[in-house]
């Protein structure tokens, strides 16, 4: 099965080799139809400590780091999001 590769920006580096990434996905509201914004906190392991927080950033899956990790940070991307 393929590992699954998620895009998302980075919320917290304070921890030591570990960033906490939010990915943002838009749903159809079921009943009233209008799309709405959800979001999801994963924690990645980033074992040179080079991404920083606002910056956006590929997550792959991977076999359990600890507890809660349970993805790894890949690569930054260039895409540019607008201001919230």
């Amino acid at each position: 099965m393929p590992k699954r590769i998620l895009t998302g920006t980075v919320v917290s580096d304070v921890n030591d080799k570990t960033i906490v990434v939010r990915v943002e996905r838009k749903v159809k509201h079921p009943l009233y139809g209008k799309i709405i914004r959800r979001s999801k906190k994963y924690h990645a392991h980033d074992e040179a400590n080079e991404f920083k927080a606002g910056e956006t950033v590929r997550i792959e899956e991977t076999k359990p780091i600890s507890k809660n990790k349970t993805w790894i940070a890949l690569s930054r991307t260039n895409e540019t999001k607008l201001a919230e």
